[in-house]
């Protein structure tokens, strides 16, 4: 066995369940795109797919521009309704466009940024990668660097940059049972809005969430889900 590679899940030897020829262009499309609209809140009105590197050059071959969107419908990767993806976004109303960015050197080939908003004028700007297999990694959220891979529930917070904030969402966490297993706390600078990412070890129940939404200075609460 020596000299074998290690591997961080199931999905590294087998792949994911999926419809579409490439799991870094397809299903993990799809899984950028499901994780951007559990970000947003539910299905945009528009929404802008600037693709880099490899997504960019060979992505339309692979479904990549259908996967993607398919992902803001909500459909998973091995939905058969990934390849009439654009008909169904039509028939929801979504507006939508791809265009091409260089996000730089140190960014994965196989990545987007979604721009996005919802009925209700909320945006999003959210840059993710396919890192192959079915793995993804968010890199930034709104502007702030991230480094969410989906293998965790996760509750993102945008809130004041005010003493024992933090604390009070950690509080609640231990309320509910709830386990931290990676905080991450970020600002652009002092008495800017903080922006938080808690990856926990079980479901983040949504009275969870709504009560984090409560807390005084909290601007806005999102849970992600586990990627299945």
């Amino acid at each position: 066995m020596g000299g074998m590679a290690p591997y961080d899940s199931v999905f590294s030897i087998i792949g994911p369940i999926m419809v579409g020829p490439s799991s870094s262009h397809t299903a993990g499309a799809a899984r950028l795109g499901g994780l951007a609209r559990a970000l947003l809140g539910g299905t945009p009105v528009e929404a802008e797919l600037d693709l880099h590197g490899s997504f960019a050059e060979t992505g339309a071959g692979h479904g990549t521009d259908r996967a993607l969107v398919a992902g803001l419908l909500g459909f998973s990767s091995g939905d058969d309704r990934l390849k009439d993806a654009f008909e169904h976004a039509r028939e929801a109303g979504i507006v939508w466009k791809f265009g091409t960015v260089n996000l730089g050197p140190d960014v994965h080939p196989c990545s987007v940024r979604f721009v996005l908003r919802a009925a209700d004028g909320e945006a999003l700007e959210m840059v993710g990668s396919s890192l192959g297999g079915g793995a993804v990694r968010i890199t930034s959220i709104q502007g702030y660097d991230v480094d969410i891979s989906g293998d965790y529930p996760t509750l993102v917070t945008v809130h004041e940059d005010r003493p024992g904030l933090v604390q009070e969402v950690s509080a609640l966490l231990s309320r509910y049972a709830v386990n931290i297993a990676f905080m991450r706390v970020a600002r652009h600078h002092r008495g800017a809005h903080a922006f938080m990412t808690l990856e926990a070890d079980h479901d983040l129940p949504p009275e969870l969430v709504t009560a984090t939404r409560a807390i005084p200075g909290m601007v806005s609460a999102r849970a992600l889900p586990r990627l299945a």
